[in-house]
């Protein structure tokens, strides 16, 4: 993995430093063998991680719960070869999936969308604007405080990070810094001036 981003014109000036990858980026690419892992021994279209996404993607596509994935695994696991390397269950594979770094935080806010319980907020009970109760009243044995809505945060740092990790990646998200136009003739906003 490069170390830094070095320009064909002043490669000269840096020696090749080769640096230790961070522990997120440790991480990162422990996942990345997985998909050099065959789903079985002898397995030539599938790999570990091939699988893992495929089904995670039908899970989403289709609005399936944790226990319909579940099922469907089970189900793929009794059809594949003894010694397969197919997670077992959703938490499992929602574990394995982890050193993406993608996940997202959850932040109460207003069911009348005016605040978000956050940074200095996120100690408050009722919505500054309009009053109304961050919390549903508890019913029953209900002990935990159930926030009448939530959005999800998806920071978008560590996202960038992973597609910098990559020469790859990195290249392209740093084409119009480094694309020159031909001719003078404008085929991209970033051809322009401004």
């Amino acid at each position: 993995m490069d170390a830094m981003r070095i320009s064909e014109g002043n490669a000269s000036e840096f020696p090749n430093v080769e640096e230790e990858p961070n522990a997120d980026a440790t991480r990162f690419f422990d996942l990345l063998k997985d998909s050099d892992e065959p789903l079985w021994d002898g397995c030539t279209h599938h790999s570990k991680l091939s699988v893992v996404t495929q089904v995670f993607t039908i899970k989403s596509d289709h609005g399936l719960s944790e226990a319909g994935y579940d099922k469907i695994i089970e189900w793929a696991r009794s059809i594949l070869p003894k010694g397969n390397r197919l997670k077992e269950n959703f938490y499992v594979v929602k574990s394995m999936m982890k050193p993406l770094g993608l996940g997202y935080q959850k932040i109460d806010m207003c069911p009348n969308f005016c605040m978000l319980y956050y940074l200095e907020n996120a100690e408050m009970t009722e919505c500054m604007t309009c009053g109304h109760s961050r919390y549903k009243p508890r019913t029953g044995r209900v002990k935990t405080l159930m926030a009448f809505k939530k959005i999800r945060y998806f920071p978008i740092t560590p996202r960038l990070q992973r597609l910098f990790m990559s020469l790859k990646t990195a290249k392209h998200m740093t084409w119009h810094q480094s694309h020159h136009a031909v001719d003078r003739v404008m085929v991209h906003p970033s051809d322009g001036e401004a």
